[in-house]
């Protein structure tokens, strides 16, 4: 196929994207793709050689790199080749870069192996994959992610410990205040940057509210398509860094990111949908819970532990795991209970949902959302039945939840059926990653050994 003429080119972008640039001319575009990490790569081009372009290539190698940039050793594959993958520009995504100087745009781009086929260890796609296991069912799945993260004063030394950061006040945040509209106050400049950047990208914010941490904030996303919102998450990631380096701190998106402060996590909110009927499936004809709706949450229970590598991608992620710390230990279920993994919340039946708790702020949006779909729809598609649901306190509940990566690791591929709908290759280049990763931190020393072992032993 050849490339887009400029006109075409220009027909082609979303018309939110086309009002912003409002006959400005478009200098430069970010072609990306999110990797396993969940970070952007890709290259960058004049907008003019862009359009002349009809194809573009990236090595595979970018989706075998680990956290730290070294690359993982696969030993049945032939990795090292480096063959390249096919980009195909996903207009429907191109939106803009508004923090940068030139005119830019930013276009997610699908990636194809030179015959054609969908690359299967790329994350979009591997969300891709679970969406259509959906569809084939003649339903459609819908998610609304929750985004929580910490502003923080900047740390330009890892060896120092994460602060808040200083407020308009001109002093540091230092206790917990959530639900204040005075604390959202304080970092008022970075709230007002970010709802300006997507602004510009035609991006729509539900809410914005302080959590429990001090410099700690939740933005929700309206409901809708996984593949969409999964994207929306990706690019807000980035938005939401750019504003606040913009006013002088850090967002960061760690799980755990200060000691003593609440962890941050991306609860996914789940539903759905008959393609027919357009009939939300979890509830039935007399308002009430469905086989279907009983299922999915079954399916949590039962799957979520064998994926929580994905919701739980790192070694710090399992420090939010503690009673009483806003994050969950267990899969029980109740509904409007955030004490358990698994909530279901107050709303009309026309409007039920699974809300998943467990999952990371650090988390690949992509891989989470269809880790959490997988669990569902397996659940569904074996008609699982849930444990009773829990109406008071579930702290108190057996831990369901492993305390560190290796052991979650060690659940990776005890479910054939799970690896089945995320795909053989993915799975073991993701565990491949991860162990990776796992080696590489117990070779750090810390400073606590360093603190009570180094003359206490």
């Amino acid at each position: 196929m050849p490339p887009p003429s400029p006109a075409e080119f220009n027909a082609r972008l979303p018309e939110t994207f086309r009002e912003w640039l409002a006959g400005r001319r478009i200098e430069e575009v970010e072609c990306i793709v999110p990797d396993i990490a969940g970070m952007s790569r890709g290259k960058a081009m004049p907008a003019a050689k862009f359009v002349r372009e009809d194809r573009m290539f990236l090595p595979t190698s970018i989706f075998h790199q680990t956290i730290s940039g070294d690359y993982v050793d696969m030993h049945d594959v032939m990795q090292w080749t480096e063959s390249d993958m096919v980009l195909k520009p996903d207009y429907a995504t191109a939106t803009a870069a508004p923090w940068a100087d030139d005119i830019t745009l930013q276009v997610i781009h699908n990636v194809e192996d030179l015959s054609g086929k969908a690359v299967p260890v790329s994350p979009r796609n591997v969300l891709k994959r679970v969406v259509g296991l959906y569809e084939a069912r003649g339903w459609r799945p819908v998610v609304a992610p929750e985004m929580e993260f910490y502003l923080i004063k900047p740390n330009l030394n890892p060896n120092e410990p994460i602060e808040p950061p200083v407020g308009r006040t001109g002093r540091q945040m230092v206790s917990r205040q959530a639900y204040s509209m005075s604390a959202v106050d304080e970092y008022g400049k970075v709230i007002d940057d970010i709802y300006e950047f997507a602004e510009a990208q035609g991006f729509e914010i539900d809410t914005i509210i302080q959590e429990g941490g001090a410099g700690q904030v939740e933005i929700n996303l309206l409901h809708g398509d996984p593949v969409k919102l999964a994207d929306q998450v990706f690019f807000f990631k980035r938005t939401i860094r750019e504003a606040a380096l913009r006013n002088n701190c850090f967002a960061t998106f760690m799980a755990k990111p200060m000691q003593d402060e609440p962890g941050s996590a991306m609860h996914i909110h789940q539903s759905v949908v008959d393609i027919a009927t357009g009939r939300n499936i979890f509830t039935g004809e007399n308002g009430g819970p469905t086989d279907a709706f009983h299922g999915f949450v079954a399916g949590l229970q039962r799957y979520v532990p064998i994926v929580l590598a994905v919701f739980a991608p790192y070694v710090n992620s399992y420090r939010r795991f503690v009673p009483g710390g806003a994050a969950p230990i267990n899969l029980e279920w109740g509904p409007d209970n955030r004490t358990t993994g698994i909530r279901v919340p107050i709303s009309h039946p026309d409007a039920r949902r699974v809300e998943n708790r467990v999952v990371g702020m650090d988390c690949n949006p992509y891989l989470a959302l269809a880790a959490s779909l997988a669990c569902g729809y397996l659940g569904i598609t074996q008609a699982m039945k849930p444990r009773e649901a829990v109406a008071g306190e579930a702290y108190h509940r057996p831990r369901a939840l492993g305390r560190d990566l290796l052991a979650a690791l060690d659940h990776f591929d005890e479910a054939p059926e799970m690896t089945q709908v995320l795909g053989h290759e993915f799975c073991a280049l993701y565990q491949a990653i991860k162990r990776d990763e796992v080696e590489t931190f117990l070779r750090v020393i810390s400073p606590w050994e360093r603190d009570h072992l180094l003359l206490n032993v």
